[in-house]
Order: C-alpha cells, then sequence, then structure tokens
C-alpha cells in the first residue's frame, strides 16, 4: 500500500511540474498598461471674434469662454475642448509703456521655462506674419508638464496674448501625446488666421 501512494504521490507530482514547466515556455510578457481609446473628432474650424482686440479660427468642437479664474481681467478667455478634457487658456493686455510690454515678454518666457523641471525640452519657433503685423515665440515643452505649449503674440505696440495649453489630467506624455499632436494642429490653425482688431 505505502508503494501504491508512493507511485501516486510521484505521478501527481510528475504530472504538476510538467504543466508547470511548459507553460513557463511560452512568449508570455505582462501586458503595459492600458489607456482608454480616445475619439477624436472630425477636424473643421469656424471663426472667432469676440468683443475684445484680436480674433482667429478655432475647431469646430471647441468653444471660447469668459475665464473665471479668480485674478481673471478682461479679454481673458478660454479655448474648451470638452471632449478632449482640455483648454487654451489666453490672456491678453493692453501695452501701456515699453516696460510693461519688456516685462510681458518676459513674463512669458519664464512661464514657459518654469516647467523645467519636469520637461525633457523646450524648443522654442519665432512666429511672424508681418502683414497682420503678429509677432512672438511659440513654446513646445516636451515631456511630462502641466502644459506643453505656450506661445505669445504681439503687434509691439499696443497688444499682447499669452496662450497656454492644459489638460485636467495628470500629466503622461504617452498618454495624452495622440490628443496633444491634435490639439497642436489646432493650434497651429489659430496662429496662422489669428488677426488684431
Amino acid at each position: 500500500m505505502s508503494n501504491l501512494k508512493q507511485l501516486l504521490f510521484y505521478t501527481f507530482f510528475t504530472a504538476t511540474t510538467i504543466v508547470l514547466l511548459s507553460s513557463c515556455g511560452s512568449d508570455y510578457a505582462p501586458k503595459p498598461r492600458g489607456y482608454y481609446r480616445i475619439e477624436l473628432p472630425a477636424k473643421g474650424y469656424k471663426h472667432y471674434s469676440g468683443a475684445c482686440h484680436y480674433e482667429f479660427d478655432i475647431p469646430t468642437y471647441a468653444e471660447v469662454v469668459p475665464d473665471s479664474s479668480r485674478d481673471t481681467r478682461p479679454c481673458w478667455t478660454n479655448v474648451v475642448y470638452k471632449g478632449l478634457n482640455g483648454r487654451i487658456h489666453i490672456s491678453y493686455y493692453d501695452i501701456k509703456s515699453p516696460e510693461m510690454f519688456g516685462n510681458l515678454i518676459e513674463d512669458s518666457r519664464r512661464l514657459a521655462f518654469k516647467h523645467t523641471v519636469k520637461a525633457e525640452g523646450i524648443d522654442e519657433s519665432r512666429i511672424s506674419n508681418p502683414k497682420e503685423k503678429v509677432y512672438g515665440l511659440y513654446y513646445a515643452i516636451d515631456g511630462n508638464t502641466a502644459s506643453s505649449v505656450q506661445f505669445f503674440l504681439t503687434d509691439s505696440n499696443k497688444h499682447f496674448l499669452r496662450g497656454a495649453l492644459y489638460f485636467y489630467t495628470e500629466p503622461r506624455q504617452d498618454s495624452i501625446q495622440p490628443v496633444l499632436n491634435f490639439v497642436k494642429e489646432d493650434i497651429d490653425v489659430m496662429l496662422k488666421t489669428f488677426k488684431w482688431k
């Protein structure tokens, strides 16, 4: 009887070992973390011309709403992407003096480079449209930062506008990259169609 028990034990042990070892031999790898599939809307644009000194084209799936933050000023707005959980915050200033103009440019640079701690890189591009008297800088900020795109526009005389793109989510570049690329195209259209009034 003890030989029978030993035989059953060894048979069970051998069968279990074979099953375990054969299952480990496949090309198994843990699945990477997944993200929700994002349905991007069809591209389309409409003209925005509010009561302020600027106008531009915005996507048909976005809307311009007045800024409601605590320190808001007249002509501060947000281009809100409800379906994409993001916004482009726009702040506008009337330039009162050359000192104010210099301070606004320096503030824009400082706010863009404030992300240096988490940024992998910041690319700076010039914006120049002499026909419409629109000049400025565009900052593309790579990495897990709160804002991936910032820019400012000016006529170098009376008007100054600053824009910053934000998403209402944890800044993870790999998860927001498709939406970021999508919205960057909209910002390019906005900048190309931008005019002072």
